[in-house]
């Protein structure tokens, strides 16, 4: 498995966009990383860049991105909302894929070595990167800032990790470390009050609030039997959160960093600090995400949402993604583009189109043309993707139907197997045709010596197992999507009964023009085991999709007599 890193290096500019323009130019010209987001904050006077690649193009990327900024950005002269102590304030690692965060935290110290020896630059290392527990929380490391660094720094427990023990006037110091995934978010409230933000930031916080006698604010802050301030912790784990005012918005916000998302979720955090808040005569208005965030993140608060409401969850990604935003009041101060925020949509392969972001008209042309592909594979997962999206609309509008009410649940639980069955098939639809490609690829390879011969052979015999297996694949789906097609044919919403009906028409002949792709594939096979292994299967699955179509198609029609 590739091995892939993602790093997000906080710069101290967020006013002047052609220093930061020339900051990501440096880590676009690295072979081997790929710029996903850059988003500069006002009020915060800080971008925050996100980049992904292989470690080592990585380091190199982000060693090439702090040289530049500690030649653009004087720290001497900025001002901004947000904590920091360096033109590069932050630089995290995060490992992605194929890594784990010990070898991430490797890459995180050779940054660090490389910056402090280079450039000169006083470099301190958090969480993972840092075997010094008592110094790798970032806050901490950060704490005094900019202006009170140049005496921080001198002392002992404090000299750097590399670099000089000075701290730079123009290009302060600066934070590298390995971390998990985090999310940094905002959510916006109804008051320009500092104090009051800061107070529901104290609330929900993990760290919480040091605890006084009598007054809250002014009262003496209480100690424990060795003389250290006794803490009242806040309601929210793994969340670490300030109140600040935003003059660019004219608003206070709760600025939060959810340092894992496993255990405080982003829409969990949204409605602790409504409830926090509310409880304060404040009202949340609407929320921002910093940077980038997961797809899943996204998809369970749309879930989140609708089940609050009592609503079928089994819907679409996009209409998922569409509720969180509009339940977390995402797109409250600017337009959220999921396309443009969200990770995994950032690191699809765009250099080909795939035959499912195809309109109807464009596909129907494409399979009509003198290509073989798409051919009767694709086609076949793609009218299974149909039948089991008939009876997942079943579902839904089962969920919905006024009167039955009691039976969200029900309804939105065969919904949710409807939904991940058509995903699947939807991605069956392109890896059929990606299928074909790899035999037509392995066909054209050299073969004018024994040894190119055999790679060659072997080549088409791997090329085309698979090409077997993918159709294979849509049978078992296929039969499968029966289970939910059935279900509404008995229980679902009468009116729509015939929708299930064509729907189990759809999941036959998907079932079937699979299989009549997965036997002229295995035919050239030399493994007859495994050929005869998969035709074996293939007609069990074929026999049973036959009789569980002839069972709901008589229930379907008994319903409409």
């Amino acid at each position: 498995m590739q091995q892939l890193i993602e790093c997000v290096p906080n710069f101290s500019e967020g006013l002047d966009l052609s220093i930061i323009k020339q900051i990501t130019n440096e880590i676009e010209s690295v072979e081997g990383v790929s710029l996903l987001n850059v988003d500069p904050g006002k009020a915060t006077n800080r971008t925050v860049v996100t980049f992904v690649g292989n470690p080592e193009s990585v380091v190199n990327a982000a060693f090439l991105a702090i040289k530049k900024a500690n030649e653009l950005i004087d720290m001497s002269k900025h001002k901004g909302e947000h904590p920091r102590m360096g033109a590069t304030d932050v630089c995290p690692f995060i490992p992605i894929t194929g890594i784990t965060m010990e070898e991430t935290a490797g890459y995180a110290k050779q940054l660090g070595a490389r910056v402090g020896k280079e450039l000169n630059i006083a470099v301190y290392l958090y969480e993972a990167a840092q075997p010094n527990k008592s110094r790798n929380n970032l806050s901490i490391i950060r704490g005094g800032e900019y202006e009170g660094f140049f005496k921080k720094i001198k002392l002992p427990e404090w000299k750097p990790d590399f670099g000089p023990a000075e701290h730079s006037v123009k290009s302060g110091s600066t934070v590298i470390g390995a971390r998990d995934f985090l999310v940094a978010y905002n959510v916006n409230l109804n008051t320009t009050s500092t104090r009051r933000a800061n107070s529901i930031a104290f609330d929900v916080r993990e760290a919480g609030r040091v605890k006084r006698e009598g007054n809250s604010v002014t009262g003496k802050i209480v100690t424990d039997e060795k003389g250290n301030p006794v803490n009242i912790p806040g309601s929210l784990k793994s969340v670490k959160a300030i109140g600040w005012y935003i003059e660019e918005y004219g608003i206070a916000q709760i600025s939060m960093n959810l340092t894992n998302i496993n255990i405080t979720p982003v829409h969990i955090a949204f409605d602790e600090v409504c409830k926090k808040a509310n409880e304060r005569g404040i009202r949340v208005t609407g929320s921002e995400l910093v940077g980038l965030v997961p797809l899943k993140s996204m998809l369970d608060a749309g879930k989140y949402f609708l089940e609050k409401q009592n609503r079928s969850t089994g819907v679409s990604e996009k209409e998922l993604i569409k509720i969180a935003v509009k339940s977390l009041g995402l797109d409250e101060l600017s337009p959220f583009k999921p396309e443009e925020r969200i990770i995994e949509y950032l690191l699809k392969n765009n250099s080909q189109k795939h035959l499912i972001e195809l309109n109807l008209s464009e596909f129907a042309d494409e399979t009509a043309s003198e290509s073989p592909a798409p051919g009767g594979g694709s086609i076949s997962a793609y009218i299974g993707a149909l039948g089991i999206s008939l009876g997942t609309m079943v579902a839904n509008l089962s969920s919905h139907k006024p009167g039955w009410d009691h039976r969200w649940k029900e309804f939105s639980e065969w919904a949710e197997k409807g939904q991940l069955i058509k995903n699947e098939l939807l991605k069956l639809v392109d890896e059929d045709t990606n299928a074909f490609n790899k035999i037509m690829t392995a066909f054209g390879l050299p073969k004018s010596t024994d040894e190119e011969k055999k790679s060659r052979t072997d080549a088409i015999q791997y090329a085309t197992k698979y090409a077997s297996e993918v159709p294979f694949k849509v049978m078992e789906l296929c039969f499968n999507s029966m289970e939910v097609i059935k279900a509404m044919a008995e229980t679902g919403n009468p009116n729509s009964v015939t929708d299930a009906g064509v729907g189990v028409l759809c999941a036959r002949s998907a079932v079937m023009g699979a299989f009549l792709n997965v036997k002229i594939n295995v035919s050239g096979l030399s493994d007859k085991a495994f050929a005869e292994q998969l035709i074996s299967k293939g007609n069990e699955i074929e026999s049973k999709t036959q009789t569980m179509e002839t069972e709901i198609l008589t229930l379907v029609n008994s319903k409409i007599k």
